[in-house]
């Protein structure tokens, strides 16, 4: 790639980014950070989402074009505010898009949107996904044809307050070495809009296959997973949060176990970030966030493109966002 932390764009404020190929184009679906004066906080209610606008390039190197707006909070009949980071995937012609947001109880769920084209416009279902919580939802569309939806987020997107098998806000975070909680993980149904399987947690190991535990910040899960799949296996990422970092394990099934790796992305300008892995014409790419653009503003993001280097071995070469 001739252009080493390329940001995707600066005609809007957009984090969270699910890179996907469709049609021989990479396709961006990011959240849209609306900008305003409020203060930043440790639960993420600065962020005032409303929408998702679809992007898309020939080539990392290429200009980035914006199909506008895809779909809005006001055309979704469950949703009551903030719209956070998405993804999208296809199957037989058909593109759906899954998106996380408060509920009229102010509980993250996560909806699916559908259209014939993958910049959309998307039509909603007309309510969430039964049995869905949390929010980052990714999508792996697996070689054998069957899907697996990975999700959730600590502190703001109320993983932990789920623990008792219903939501409970005052339900204690795992602390110390209490094993961390991992995202969620299920198998979506033939329709793409339903869970065949009932989500469970992931278990992530440290190298001598123990759990991680929640006091392990450097490497626990926070957030924003993803899925890539290496010589047949699963590479599981995600971001650390409050250590500002992307970071990897390796697993032989789909629903792990996943045993840590290493760190894909150093700390970026801001409190966190959210990344995407793809290949596109044999390469391999990272999309991420920073708050360079805006001056370290955590509620105005900047989407971000870089190559990647995977080993044989599965290794992934550690990322220098300012490098």
């Amino acid at each position: 790639m001739k252009k080493k932390h390329r940001i995707l764009t600066d005609r809007l404020f957009t984090a969270d980014p699910s890179a996907r190929v469709f049609n021989d184009r990479i396709y961006v679906y990011p959240s849209h950070d609306i900008p305003h004066d409020g203060e930043d906080n440790d639960n993420g209610d600065e962020y005032l989402m409303e929408d998702y606008h679809v992007f898309s390039l020939t080539d990392p190197d290429a200009p980035c074009v914006d199909h506008g707006e895809a779909l809005h909070m006001r055309d979704v009949p469950w949703v009551s505010r903030q719209m956070w980071a998405p993804d999208c995937v296809c199957r037989d012609g058909t593109y759906y898009l899954y998106f996380p947001a408060r509920d009229r109880e102010g509980i993250f769920r996560i909806g699916v949107a559908v259209s014939s084209r993958p910049e959309g416009p998307f039509t909603p279902e007309p309510d969430y996904i039964p049995g869905s919580c949390s929010i980052d939802p990714y999508v792996l569309m697996d070689d054998d044809g069957r899907s697996y939806m990975y999700n959730g987020g600590l502190w703001g997107g109320q993983l932990e307050m789920w623990q008792k098998g219903f939501f409970d806000e005052m339900t204690p975070r795992p602390a110390g070495r209490e094993p961390a909680l991992g995202p969620l993980f299920a198998e979506l149904s033939d329709d793409m809009k339903s869970y065949k399987t009932a989500p469970k947690h992931i278990t992530i190991l440290d190298e001598n296959g123990e759990p991680l535990r929640a006091e392990d910040e450097d490497r626990r899960f926070f957030e924003g997973s993803w899925v890539h799949k290496f010589n047949g296996k699963y590479y599981l990422s995600y971001s650390t949060g409050t250590t500002h970092a992307i970071v990897y394990a390796e697993g032989a099934r789909p629903e792990g176990p996943f045993t840590y790796r290493g760190r894909i992305l150093e700390p970026v300008i801001g409190w966190t970030t959210q990344h995407s892995i793809v290949n596109f014409h044999g390469n391999w790419y990272l999309f991420y966030h920073d708050c360079e653009l805006s001056g370290g503003i955590n509620h105005r993001r900047c989407v971000k493109v870089t190559g990647l280097e995977i080993a044989e071995d599965g290794t992934i070469a550690t990322v220098d966002p300012y490098r």
